[in-house]
């Protein structure tokens, strides 16, 4: 009567010691992320965003059909204004620009991500009300990229995005689509502003 549990025991303990012993192998095999290799060597970038912190005079060439074909740029200018939040590890970029076009009104929070030392970048339309796929990336030598994934009337698309300032006070934004996994980009904005004040409006 007591040898038939104590053999289910010793088979069911004989299991466990397997599975524990495999999933130690597959845990020792499986490889590192990326992101979690690039935040040992990346450097800390939660400030990346500082000099931004301010009111800017905007000017944008939007491609009007980005990927179709068309080569009809559209001018517009307003201004963006960016908001420091949580001592620099977020802001919020509130963009308000108008042409010939229409007007295009949108945020964009940027949400710093310690674990990987990276720049996670949203932007929602006013006219939408809906966020589209974040982008990522990181700030090196006074340049900063970042990819994504997004999709275009339907068909998945790469998203580009590219930060570089010729001075404090100027700075280029441009922005890219593929079609093809990167092998080729189209650029459809570019967006130059230059500063007005070094905090922004209450």
């Amino acid at each position: 009567m007591i040898a038939a549990p104590l053999l289910r025991i010793g088979l069911l303990a004989a299991s466990l010691a397997v599975l524990l012993a495999f999933d130690a192998q597959a845990a020792q095999a499986a490889p590192t992320p990326a992101k979690n290799a690039a935040s040992a060597t990346a450097p800390d970038g939660q400030h990346d965003f500082d000099w931004e912190i301010g009111a800017w005079k905007t000017r944008v060439s939007r491609l009007q059909s980005p990927l179709s074909g068309s080569q009809t740029w559209v001018e517009l200018e307003g201004t963006t204004v960016v908001r420091k939040l949580f001592d620099g590890r977020a802001n919020l970029a509130e963009l308000d620009i108008a042409g010939p076009s229409g007007r295009i009104q949108g945020i964009s929070l940027r949400l710093y991500e310690p674990q990987t030392r990276q720049w996670n970048i949203n932007y929602a339309s006013l006219r939408s009300g809906t966020l589209t796929a974040p982008i990522a990336g990181a700030f090196k030598n006074g340049r900063g990229e970042f990819f994504g994934r997004d999709s275009l009337d339907g068909r998945p698309i790469l998203v580009r995005f590219v930060i570089e300032c010729a001075t404090r006070d100027v700075c280029r934004f441009e922005q890219a689509f593929s079609a093809d996994d990167g092998k080729s980009w189209e650029l459809n904005w570019i967006a130059t502003d230059s500063r007005i004040a070094d905090s922004a409006p209450h």
